[in-house]
């Protein structure tokens, strides 16, 4: 049957992918250098790798179902299934090892409602939810590490060691919000009971916002991913669906 999107009309790049067709390109090459189009034994892929690539995209930004995604592709359930698992872990950003030594990233954690009750638990959503530690570069705004998925009702301060970002980051500085105690992070100054701040303590806190205001920027453009708002796939799903949209993101806001 004949597919109604396809990779091969420009115009169905940007609403699904966020990339202009130039920037899809060179994601679909580095793709394809990283052995994401080998030739492999058994059925062969029923569309080529742009489509492929571009079939992942549209089903995290829309979160169809099978039955409805794959007909706009021209293929049967089963196949559009497999290219989502088989290309979904090959989109993942991978995290930056080093990091120069006055670079400052800012984290946050976000809770994605998540259906596989295997890996998440209900949280302060009232859904059953994935809790994501996600850390950006205060200067450029690109993600650098996503943690691993835990359930959503761990707490941002115990996340951030039991997801892996902290190993990630090392020793760099990085600033977090208040929900952060005893993890060394710069976290904002807090008023006692009775006292006010210093006027220092209060232009640093005035100065803190300003900069986590970005990671909150960051995570507004990773959610129009509507997968990320109701998540169906199941085990490491979850994980590789924000780490290819973290991906996507980093290439959109690059140029």
């Amino acid at each position: 049957m004949a597919g109604v999107i396809t990779a091969s009309e420009p115009s169905w790049i940007v609403p699904f992918t966020g990339l202009s067709p130039r920037q899809f390109g060179r994601l679909v090459t580095v793709l394809r250098r990283e052995g994401a189009d080998v030739v492999r034994r058994g059925r062969p892929w029923s569309l080529p790798l742009e489509d492929r690539a571009l079939l992942v995209a549209a089903y995290w930004r829309t979160n169809l179902a099978m039955r409805q995604l794959a007909p706009l592709f021209g293929v049967s359930k089963s196949a559009a299934d497999r290219i989502i698992d088989h290309l979904g872990p090959m989109l993942a950003l991978q995290p930056r090892k080093r990091f120069a030594r006055d670079t400052v990233l800012i984290v946050d954690g976000t809770l994605v409602p998540t259906r596989d009750h295997a890996v998440a638990e209900r949280s302060k959503n009232y859904r059953y939810s994935t809790n994501h530690q996600v850390v950006i570069d205060a200067d450029t705004r690109l993600v650098v590490v996503v943690g691993r998925p835990l359930p959503g009702n761990r707490n941002d301060c115990k996340a951030w060691e039991e997801s892996g970002a902290k190993a990630a980051v090392g020793m760099t500085m990085t600033i977090a919000d208040g929900g952060y105690p005893g993890t060394g992070l710069v976290m904002p100054h807090r008023r006692r009971k009775g006292e006010d701040l210093p006027v220092w303590k209060e232009a640093h806190n005035k100065s803190h916002k300003k900069v986590r205001a970005r990671v909150e920027h960051a995570f507004a453009r990773m959610k129009t991913w509507k997968i990320l708002r109701d998540c169906r796939l199941k085990g490491d799903g979850v994980h590789h669906a924000m780490l290819g949209i973290a991906r996507l993101h980093n290439l959109a806001l690059a140029g």
